[in-house]
């Protein structure tokens, strides 16, 4: 009897700890076109950068050998969450797909089947295969929405957790910041200053400013830099705002933080490029009851790629599998992953459409980069030639040798190029024909086949051949043959949207409300339901906010079929100079098969 006793008192006790053990949140807080040794604790060279970023990162585990896999946007932030290289994932640029073409899982997909709360700013459209992606929010309109505000970071993240709190589920919240990309800081189109309401905490001169290795030494490029660098602090200020909505909340104790930047500055050298600075990324990674505070990673090489496998395995969701990357949660823990030596990465088209493809190998000593593209009279585009920096070094070619070398290697690359990242980080003096690095070259050459081969990588037999001027040409012309304009590129875009918006389920509700209110007088909202016959009569809650989310009056109605419901409120006198309206099919979030909610609505 004891021992039965024992056995019930000790189920008891496992079935509450079970209950009791909430669901840790996740927080995603990237940064835009930063460069890793931008951040303080990753060596910046100018003092006082980035105060909260540091902060993070005395509270986390900081990686000091990681990588994106691509140095441009929308291509490096799919490889992050999908787990699948460009070349797999279908996502090679900047064109997106339709919902039927996607035939993998996203994070997206995968935490909302895990029963998190997905919500979203900033990047929507690059941070998914398709758009519009369901996500459960998305905080703020795309293209509208004032992205380079510090203090809108703060809010974002409590309009996400707030939402997911009503849900009654825990959150995956992915913040993109949007410093520092391009434009600045108050920076004009042609490298002027201009007014800027949104300043950050410091404003950094061109004196104080260090000159990248990898640029010239010049007035007109400090002055870029010191908008870059300004557009930095910026960034941080947003950071700080986030980690103090997220203290606020209540949730940070129970809430797991990556931070990571999706490539390096957008500067010739940097951005759009498989250099050491184009992707090193400032990866920190705070896993509360896990990860050590303040602790540094100097062993492991991380790939981006490897990122969504990692969260599902910190979070226990079952994977899917056929990622390319792998987990790096043992890491995490403490523990050693010996083979983690080397990452790949990989180029294929900019946003201009142009397709270059390239392909990296890197150690923590070395970095191999193979580019099919060079041919000596090919000129490769790219985000970074429109800068004053760009411009500058043009101009200061024209007089000086060793910068006109360096335009020439960035106008054309070569085929093969290969930098000792420990002494050359900045990749000055290619190694590939030196006699004493052959064999370094050659063990990096072999990895990166087995590499194409094991992921499938069409470049295969093109770099098998890759002395063969004519098996190049030939792929080029392939890919110049299938290259869209400017013009075809818009349209493929617009019609994938299309089609995938097509592809969504019509809207069960739709509110349609006042363009104003007024206090203290009565607001007529007009309810319209489209429920199909099998879902039969339903309850719909409408709700008035106020301008801060806090509910003042909820009112049920009955519905069923196509029609429009008329529903009256009263305005109270105190609501404020804002008020919201919300619907919800159903009785609670938990269970809606719809809910909405409208944009503030302005009061009088």
């Amino acid at each position: 009897m004891i021992r039965v006793l024992l056995c019930l008192l000790s189920s008891f006790a496992l079935l509450h700890s079970s209950f009791a053990a909430k669901p840790q949140n996740l927080l995603i807080i990237t940064t835009d076109d930063m460069s890793c040794d931008s951040v303080g604790v990753y060596g910046s060279k100018l003092k006082d950068t980035t105060p909260n970023m540091d902060k993070l990162a005395a509270q986390s585990l900081r990686f000091n050998y990681a990588h994106t896999v691509v140095g441009n946007c929308m291509p490096s932030r799919n490889v992050m969450w999908s787990g699948k290289y460009p070349h797999n994932n279908r996502v090679e640029g900047f064109r997106a797909m339709t919902k039927n073409e996607k035939d993998y899982p996203v994070l997206g997909d995968l935490m909302k089947d895990a029963g998190y709360f997905t919500g979203i700013r900033h990047k929507v459209s690059h941070s998914t295969p398709y758009s519009p992606f369901p996500w459960d929010i998305v905080i703020g309109e795309e293209g509208r929405d004032d992205a380079k505000n510090p203090e809108s970071w703060g809010k974002a993240a409590t309009t996400g957790i707030e939402a997911a709190k009503k849900a009654e589920k825990p959150f995956c919240l992915m913040l993109n910041i949007a410093d520092p990309h391009k434009p600045f800081y108050a920076e004009g189109n042609k490298g002027n200053t201009v007014p800027d309401k949104n300043v950050p905490s410091r404003v950094f001169t061109p004196e104080e400013v260090p000159v990248p290795g990898f640029l010239p030494d010049d007035p007109v490029v400090r002055k870029e830099l010191s908008h870059y660098y300004s557009s930095v602090r910026r960034a941080d200020d947003g950071v700080g705002a986030i980690l103090a909505a997220l203290k606020a909340s209540g949730e940070d104790e129970n809430t797991i933080i990556i931070f990571l930047s999706d490539h390096g500055m957008p500067l010739p050298f940097a951005k759009t490029q498989l250099y050491h600075h184009s992707t090193r990324t400032p990866l920190m990674i705070r896993w509360p009851g896990v990860t050590k505070p303040g602790s540094v990673d100097d062993e492991h090489m991380i790939s981006t790629v490897d990122l969504l496998p990692t969260i599902l395995d910190m979070l226990k969701i079952a994977s899917p599998g056929g990622f390319d990357g792998t987990s790096f949660a043992a890491v995490l823990k403490g523990e050693k992953q010996p083979e983690r030596t080397m990452v790949f990465k990989e180029h294929n088209e900019n946003a201009g459409g142009q397709n270059t493809p390239m392909r990296a190998v890197q150690t923590k000593d070395f970095v191999y980069i193979f580019s099919p593209w060079s041919n000596g009279t090919r000129v490769m585009s790219g985000a970074t030639n429109g800068t004053s920096t760009c411009r500058q070094m043009r101009v200061l070619a024209k007089t000086n040798e060793q910068i006109a070398a360096r335009i020439d290697l960035f106008d054309h690359r070569v085929l093969e190029e290969a930098y000792d990242v420990r002494y050359d980080a900045d990749a000055l003096t290619n190694l590939i024909a030196k006699p004493e690095n052959a064999t370094q070259v050659a063990t990096l050459e072999k990895a990166m086949e087995d590499w194409m081969v094991k992921t499938k990588d069409p470049l295969l037999e093109v770099f098998r051949h890759r002395s063969d001027v004519a098996v190049r040409e030939k792929l080029m012309q392939q890919l110049e043959g299938k290259q869209l304009t400017k013009k075809e590129r818009a349209e493929a875009n617009r019609a994938a949207k299309k089609a995938s918006e097509a592809e969504k389920p019509a809207a069960l509700i739709s509110l349609e409300v006042p363009e104003t209110l007024t206090a203290g007088q009565k607001a007529t909202v007009k309810l319209h339901h489209n429920f199909p016959a099998d879902l039969g009569e339903k309850p719909v809650q409408v709700t008035l906010k106020g301008g801060n989310n806090a509910r003042i009056e909820r009112k049920e109605v009955k519905a069923s079929g196509t029609g429009v419901i008329e529903v009256t409120f009263d305005i109270p006198a105190t609501v404020g100079d804002k008020a919201i309206f919300a619907g919800l099919v159903g009785t609670s979030i938990k269970d809606t098969p719809m809910h909405l909610q409208t944009k503030p609505i302005p009061v009088k």
